[in-house]
């Protein structure tokens, strides 16, 4: 069972910014094939916000992120990172990672963190 571990969360002003790291616990190695970042504010759902392949040659967002947010990895560090920039009070939500443990098909995200908050402040 893996687990990972966000951190990197926090309280700022609009327009500034933030990075989270995911990484998993333990000694396990995050070799699976992407690894993703999602949001959940209270009282809605958990939406998607980017993914990036274990290569981190392909990477996708969501509209709402897209051009602001940038996910990254470091292999050798065994860590993915979201660098949040621009960030407005829309964007206040609980911050989880999750690994896609999928080898071929639809992405499937067996694997999660217990999330890291994520507070934008007017």
């Amino acid at each position: 069972q893996v687990q990972l571990v966000e951190s990197g969360g926090g309280l700022v002003q609009a327009g500034g910014s933030l990075r989270l790291s995911c990484a998993p616990s333990g000694r396990t190695v995050l070799s699976y094939r992407a690894t993703g970042w999602f949001l959940q504010a209270p009282g809605k759902e958990r939406g998607f916000v980017a993914r990036i392949s274990w290569s981190g040659i392909s990477t996708s967002y969501s509209g709402r992120v897209k051009g602001r947010f940038t996910i990254s990895r470091d292999n050798p560090k065994n860590t993915v990172y979201l660098q949040m920039n621009s960030l407005k009070p829309e964007d206040t939500a609980a911050y989880y990672c999750a690994a896609d443990s999928r080898v071929t098909g639809p992405p499937k995200y067996d694997y999660w963190g217990q999330g890291t908050q994520v507070t934008v402040s007017s």
